[in-house]
């Protein structure tokens, strides 16, 4: 038995803000319809994904804002950069995310723009919009939590040094 294939990735472009504004809950892949000039110039990694979001018609998912830079050695007949594009789902991962945005605060946000085995792969991710004061409770949080492994750290050495093996006199 030959051993299973691993799949290789290629980061194209990756959405930091989207990881500040929204709290993601769920995350899915899917994959992306696109023209050749477009796969083109996504593999020179020109892609942006700021301000992008996902919508969900018709049964459909359509990825909108996505910029997508022309390719310059493409004919007359480019790709127009921020065109709505479609994203390949399942018809039952819709169906659970179109419920869920429904209701208020949620949204479809691209995550990352990379290539999985020569296919262009977009993550989406589920999040609801944070507020204002999220970020100060979260600094505080984390301030907290390292406190809390500093004073660890300290009574596990005081620990190994009341022990009485190589400790100082």
């Amino acid at each position: 038995m030959s051993p299973p294939a691993q799949s290789s990735e290629k980061l194209i472009a990756r959405n930091q803000r989207a990881l500040t504004r929204f709290d993601i809950e769920e995350r899915i892949e899917g994959g992306l319809v696109l023209a050749g000039s477009e796969v083109k110039s996504l593999r020179l990694g020109r892609a942006d994904l700021e301000g992008a979001f996902a919508t969900i018609s018709n049964g459909e998912c359509f990825l909108h804002n996505l910029f997508i830079a022309p390719y310059e050695q493409a004919t007359v007949w480019g790709h127009e950069p921020k065109r709505v594009r479609k994203v390949l789902l399942h018809a039952s991962e819709i169906e659970k995310w179109a419920g869920r945005i429904t209701m208020r605060g949620y949204t479809i946000v691209p995550l990352r723009l990379y290539f999985k085995n020569g296919r262009c792969k977009v993550e989406l991710g589920l999040g609801k919009g944070r507020k204002l004061g999220d970020d100060r409770e979260k600094v505080k949080k984390k301030a907290d939590l390292e406190e809390a492994r500093s004073a660890m750290q300290r009574s596990k050495s005081k620990a190994l040094d009341v022990g009485g093996k190589g400790g100082r006199r």
